[in-house]
């Protein structure tokens, strides 16, 4: 894999250390996570934590994020974080909220949904579903036009941003505007070519997405739901607009592929990039590259234009 990588990420590429998950290291790592980050300071925007709570009285912690100097109604994204089902927080993203507040001219709200396997599915896709109403009954003291809702997430949050806007069409919920899921975990078969051929465990891999599959529909019998996996979904019509993006050398590049294909199938406006020589959140990992600054630049563009910001 290594001679494919393209030349402005091999240099951080050989650096990364290969990272093997078991359920055992799930606390240590989470741990080792939360201990690397840092209060997030940024004097453009106000940072406010709520909770959103179940009919069954669990409370799901919520983020937002908003301009300073806020007076206008402004249109909201609801931002889901990666982490393969099992790790990530609101905190390890607090900087890309916050671009995409400044860069969209937006409101921003993350959810800090349940990890698995201690809470599997549907636990997380229904905290997000449970921000996004949130989002809507909390609309006056947001200040955001509950016409244009964006959902957005990477990897993880991606699967969850594309199994949202299924989940949100089949129960009526509320109107989401755009969705934007970025390099998407979507096809819990894992039986793609590129979801076999990345092995390399220096980024996410072969293994480590059985694995995230594994802790995610831990205790599921029979077939998963198609709002676990969307490309168990066979009818992609009467879903918003879709952005998204991949790295060649990804292992979720195909099913990205087919969720594009479906999407415009289905007669759904959509727009695809694909990076050659990119491996998973190379954006993320080597953002001062060329390529990933061309990356981040257009999913603020996509955004903008999705949810008709001037």
């Amino acid at each position: 894999m290594e001679n494919r990588v393209h030349p402005s990420l091999l240099n951080t590429f050989k650096k990364l250390s290969p990272m093997t998950l078991t359920e055992d290291k799930l606390p240590m790592i989470r741990a080792a996570s939360k201990m690397l980050m840092k209060p997030y300071v940024d004097d453009m925007i106000t940072q406010q934590e709520y909770y959103a709570m179940h009919d069954d009285g669990t409370q799901i912690r919520l983020k937002v994020y908003a301009p300073v100097t806020q007076q206008e109604t402004l249109p909201a994204i609801l931002f889901i974080h990666g982490g393969g089902y099992v790790f990530g927080s609101i905190e390890g993203n607090d900087a890309k909220c916050a671009d995409y507040v400044k860069g969209v001219n937006s409101v921003v709200v993350s959810v800090e949904y349940r990890l698995a396997p201690e809470y599997p599915y549907p636990a997380a896709i229904e905290d997000c579903y449970l921000a996004l109403n949130w989002i809507v009954e909390n609309k006056e003291m947001l200040n955001i036009d509950e016409t244009r809702i964006a959902v957005t997430g990477g990897s993880t949050g991606g699967g969850l941003a594309a199994a949202l806007t299924l989940l949100t069409r089949d129960r009526q919920g509320p109107q989401i505007k755009f969705q934007m899921p970025l390099f998407p975990m979507l096809d819990d078969t894992c039986s793609s070519y590129s979801s076999n051929a990345f092995t390399e465990k220096r980024v996410w891999s072969k293994e480590h997405n059985a694995f995230a599959w594994q802790m995610y529909l831990k205790g599921v019998e029979g077939e998963p739901s198609k709002y676990a996996a969307p490309m168990r979904e066979t009818d992609f019509t009467n879903l918003p607009p879709m952005y998204t993006m991949v790295g060649a050398l990804d292992p979720f590049r195909d099913e990205t592929m087919d969720y594009v294909k479906a999407l415009t199938e289905a007669d759904i406006p959509v727009e695809f990039h694909l990076y050659p020589g990119g491996f998973h959140e190379f954006e993320s990992l080597v953002p001062d590259a060329e390529m990933s600054q061309r990356a981040v630049a257009e999913t603020i563009s996509a955004l903008r234009e999705g949810l008709d910001v001037e």
